[in-house]
Parts: structure tokens; sequence; C-alpha cells
């Protein structure tokens, strides 16, 4: 019996635990010594916004160490740059990493499937041309923040084929780099095509991108050399709210919402149909789902309990959105509220939730 289709109690055990795993794993001297080499021979700063589509887990297709690249993920992979929170983080983020001397890369990300569209982005319809074109949009948008000379920060538009974890680059001149069609014996020219494809990119820069393409043709060929079942069946069983969930990479079960849009009422909205559709077909048990809401926090104190007023705010907005316009699958609610060590990555349960 998978997850799916075990009992609330047992499903959101199973997620505390998976949460466990993961902050044991990160802490560890071996996680933490590779974080560090890995920084020190690629210092470009990776930022990635993507869809919260489980599948999309970029550090794990590019055999890179988690918590080296940073996530912004929100259902659909629809963001605005100008939307205030977003642009503030983003921004934030950016400054950070530039005042330590490091350029920043930001990865673009829209989602497709070569062998079946509705293994696609439901978020836009599974209209592949949409998310492109949307991907333009917040590409034209960071360059009018950042610069349109590219020199310290260099965003890029990056497709990802979710049937066999592959990207495919976009850059000038409408050209394109699809790691899919990379044969062994093209490996050595990675290089060329990759300068072919950005030709104004930093040379550190260039030398840390290609390190993430050639870790995912490893990943690729590891993928095809196994037996991997492609789902397709939406099974979600939670709505998460907040920031903080990179450890759920696990397809079809959550619908993750970034903090980001000034309407969180529409995704909530959007993610709450979803749940009671599920529950209606079968695809899920109707004795409950998971409203979990998390924020995260940099230092203790101040910043640490500003993170537990954010993460109550969210969940106690979403829940009313809930009972509002979906009363009955209100009465199926349980409900979760933490917030998260970024240093750590633990996430620490709130007491009354």
């Amino acid at each position: 019996m998978t997850i799916h289709h075990q009992p609330i109690n047992e499903r959101i055990d199973w997620l505390l635990e998976l949460a466990r795993r993961h902050t044991t794993g990160f802490r560890s001297p071996e996680a933490s010594l590779a974080r560090e080499h890995y920084r020190a021979c690629h210092p470009t700063a990776i930022v990635v916004l993507k869809c919260m589509d489980g599948r999309i887990n970029i550090p794990v297709v590019t055999n890179t160490p988690p918590g080296i690249i940073q996530p912004f993920r929100n259902l659909g992979g629809m963001f605005d740059l100008g939307w205030p929170h977003l642009g503030e983080v983003l921004a934030s983020h950016v400054q950070r990493m530039v005042t330590d001397g490091r350029r920043v890369l930001i990865l673009i990300t829209y989602h497709f499937s070569k062998g079946e569209a509705q293994r696609g982005c439901a978020g836009f319809g599974y209209d592949t041309a949409a998310a492109i074109a949307h991907t333009r949009d917040i590409k034209r948008q960071a360059e009018q923040i950042f610069g349109h000379r590219r020199g310290t920060v260099y965003p890029l538009i990056c497709g990802f084929e979710t049937d066999e974890d592959a990207l495919l680059l976009h850059g000038v001149d409408d050209q394109q780099l699809d790691l899919a069609l990379i044969t062994e014996e093209q490996y050595p020219s990675l290089g060329q095509r990759l300068t072919a494809l950005y030709p104004d990119m930093p040379d550190q820069m260039h030398y840390d991108l290609l390190r993430l393409l050639q870790g995912n043709l490893q990943w690729i060929a590891q993928v095809r050399n196994s037996c991997r079942l492609l789902e397709i069946e939406h099974r979600e069983w939670m709505i998460c709210l907040g920031r903080g969930f990179d450890f759920l990479h696990t397809p079809n079960l959550a619908l993750i919402i970034g903090p980001y849009s000034p309407d969180l009422a529409d995704p909530i909205r959007k993610a709450a149909g979803i749940i009671e559709a599920n529950m209606q077909a079968g695809r899920i048990p109707n004795d409950g789902f998971l409203l979990f809401a998390a924020a995260p926090y940099d230092e203790i104190g101040v910043d640490r309990a500003r993170a537990e007023l954010k993460s109550r705010f969210l969940g106690d907005y979403a829940a009313t959105v809930i009972c509002s316009d979906f009363p009955l699958l209100a009465e199926r609610m349980h409900r979760k509220t933490a917030v998260l060590s970024w240093h750590s990555r633990e996430l620490e349960i709130l007491a009354d939730s």
C-alpha cells in the first residue's frame, strides 16, 4: 500500500519522519564538508525558480550537494518579480551573494513531458508554449532588476523534461541545448556548445554551469538504465504554504504555494479544489488532508520569532479561505505549523499545531 492510501495520521507521521531524515542527512559531517568543498570549487550562487512539482529536483538531477541551490517554488511555477515579497526576498538573496564576492546564476524553469502531454505542467494547462512565454517574461523582469549586461547576475531559461529528467537550455538567437540529445561521443564538446549558447557568460559561471550539465548527463544515463514508472495521476493530499519544504521531492504528494503572490487566496482555492477532486475520485482516502504552513529563519531571537508569527498567519489565512469556500473539505482538515532553520534545515513543529 503506497503512502497515498494510508490513513491520514499515518501519512502525517510518515511526512514528519521524512523531514527528520532530511535534517539528519543535511547536518551530517559528510554533507557539510561536501557543501564547503563544492562552494570552494564552484563559487557561482545558483537560484532556481520552479514549479511545486516534486519531480523537479535540480540538485538530484545535476548531482549537486543539498543546500547549494536556492529554490523558489510556487504552484504552477508562476512568478512575477513585481510581487513585493518575492522581489524583496530574491533581491536580498542576490545582494548577500554579491557582497560575499559571488556571481549569481538564475535558472528560470518550466517543465514538460516528451512522452505524454498530461505529464506536463497542469498549472499551464499542459501548454508548454505558454509556460515558455511566461519564463521569457520573468527573464525580462530579472534583467530589468539586475541589469541587461548580465555580468554579475545571469538569468537564463531552462526546460526540464520530466520523463528522463533532462535539462534543455535556451540561449541567444533561439538556440537550444537539449541534454537528452547529447551522445557520449559529444560530451567533450559540451563546453563549446555552452559558449555558443551564452557567449557573454563570465568564465567562472560558465565553468560552474558546465559542471551542472555534466552532472545532468550522468543522471540521464542512470534514468535510462533504470525501470522507472512515470507518474501521471494527481494524488496530492496536502497543501503546503510558505517556504522550507525542500524535503518534499516526492511526485504527486503536495501542492506547494510560495508566500509570494499578493493574492494568496486564489492558489489556495485552486489547491483545495484539487484535494477535494482527488478525494471524490478515490485517488486518496477521504479521511483527511493536511494543511502545512512553514516559514524559515536565519537567526535565533527576533528572526525566529517573526518566522513563527508568519507561519501562524499563513496557516490561519489558508484555513479561513478553505473553511469559507470548501466547508465540507474543511471538516477533514488537519493542520501543522512549523518554522525551519536555514542553517541546519531543522523543521520545528510549533506546539499547538
